[in-house]
């Protein structure tokens, strides 16, 4: 039996099944190969003729011509199998495709298959209701929180405006009680002025000495100023306060 015949399936196994996909590229790459190998083979003997021609030339002509002959037949049988392996090549790269779309069809089925059955004991309603659930939960942890987190006891019922109006009125007897006591309390007592004199210096420095000197007495004059001032509004008071207490004495009696 001949290489082809073996590859193309003659024998035993003509009428059995068909070959698999993977079976028939490797036959089809192993007949390529055999195609190849042919090509080379009618090639190198074109070349041979070819030289055998340009040997005998015009000498022999006889010669010539019967490899001419010989060169014409052997570029026949190799445009037919450049033809015969185009063809295979065509072939073989369709079943591959097809092998591959298989490949590809099959996993996608399956693919569909696994999500079927992943999706089987799912359903959109029992999704909403678990989510809705969820919602439900989470707004009472929330709600929990805030019940938590809120004061209780005596702070609810005390009332910030009345909290605020007992302190203005205890600041206004504050007040009170401290213009009624400005007569009583003894006299600031004044800071004294410096008598001794300063050490001598360089003139610069004397210079600035004697304009701190007289900042000092001029702020020392204005609080003397201020404490008079402070004790003859206390003076008037007293002398208001007693004029007052008269004019009560007379009319109680």
């Amino acid at each position: 039996m001949s290489a082809l015949g073996r590859i193309f399936g003659k024998g035993k196994n003509a009428k059995g099944k068909a070959p698999s996909p993977q079976e028939a590229i490797q036959k089809l790459r192993e007949t390529e190969e055999i195609m190849v190998k042919k090509q080379e083979f009618l090639e190198g003997k074109i070349q041979q003729e070819l030289a055998t021609a340009k040997k005998h030339g015009t000498k022999n002509k006889r010669a010539a011509l019967q490899a001419l002959k010989r060169k014409k037949r052997y570029e026949q049988q190799l445009s037919q199998i450049d033809g015969t392996l185009s063809t295979i090549e065509f072939q073989r790269e369709s079943l591959e495709n097809a092998t591959t779309n298989t490949e590809v069809l099959k996993t996608m089925s399956e693919a569909a298959k696994a999500m079927k059955e992943a999706h089987q004991h799912m359903d959109v309603d029992k999704v909403d209701d678990l989510m809705a659930d969820i919602t439900e939960q989470q707004e009472l942890a929330q709600e929990i929180s805030d019940a938590i987190s809120r004061p209780m006891g005596f702070a609810d019922d005390v009332d910030e405006d009345e909290l605020l109006a007992e302190l203005e009125e205890m600041e206004q007897e504050d007040l009170e009680k401290e213009l009624l006591n400005v007569g009583e309390d003894e006299p600031a007592k004044l800071p004294s002025v410096p008598a001794t004199r300063v050490p001598t210096v360089p003139a610069l420095e004397e210079e600035e000495w004697n304009l701190e000197t007289r900042r000092h007495k001029v702020l020392n004059i204005g609080t003397l100023r201020q404490a008079a001032f402070q004790c003859q509004n206390a003076s008037k008071v007293e002398e208001d306060e007693d004029d007052d207490l008269r004019e009560l004495e007379a009319w109680a009696s």
